[in-house]
């Protein structure tokens, strides 16, 4: 009988409070600002702090008050500076953007102690491994953010070029054809 009563006061008591955070979730809702939702789908996402703000979000909200440059985000590179640029209708000069080079971080077997200080400060969750074994990267999920490298007290971490394969092989820009004098006869 008293397991029964109990049972069926903490479901009603679960109910009630569900009840009231939901009405309260639908009537104290914080609007955002949709210009700034649109900015943080815009980037990245993997919170890597690449650009001086603590998340994609804090950047985002910088961008849209004015207060960061569309350029901010090295990830990114020129591509998403032009993107925001649009956006917020911004004169974008690209002469200071410099593309990112592409680097993946590698384990050195030989001195990875397996300390587990690198993965549990990747934002990607790009390394793998076990506390006391030793570390891999995943290339694919690696941002270069160089987190790994700042934390890893043996240094068996460095930051190298992504080597190219059949897989992440793109075809280059054409450069643009010199201008040159038709002799089209008319």
């Amino acid at each position: 009988m008293y397991v029964l009563s109990a049972i069926v006061s903490l479901t009603l008591l679960g109910l009630f409070l569900g009840l009231l955070l939901g009405i309260a979730g639908k009537y104290l809702k914080v609007e955002s600002s949709p210009i700034v939702d649109e900015l943080e789908a815009l980037l990245p996402g993997s919170q890597c702090g690449q650009c001086g703000f603590p998340g994609c979000r804090p950047a985002a909200e910088a961008l849209a008050e004015g207060n960061a440059p569309a350029t901010m985000c090295p990830p990114g590179g020129s591509a998403l500076a032009e993107q925001i640029a649009a956006l917020l209708g911004l004169d974008l000069d690209l002469s200071d953007v410099k593309e990112p080079e592409l680097l993946v971080a590698r384990v050195s077997e030989e001195t990875c102690t397996g300390c587990t200080r690198c993965f549990k400060v990747c934002p990607t969750d790009a390394i793998v491994g076990a506390p006391k074994q030793i570390h891999a990267v995943v290339a694919d999920a690696c941002i270069a953010c160089k987190k790994c490298v700042d934390v890893c007290p043996t240094e068996c971490l460095q930051m190298h070029p992504v080597e190219v394969t059949l897989r992440n092989w793109r075809w280059a820009k054409p450069l643009p054809a010199p201008a040159t004098r038709s002799n089209a006869v008319c």
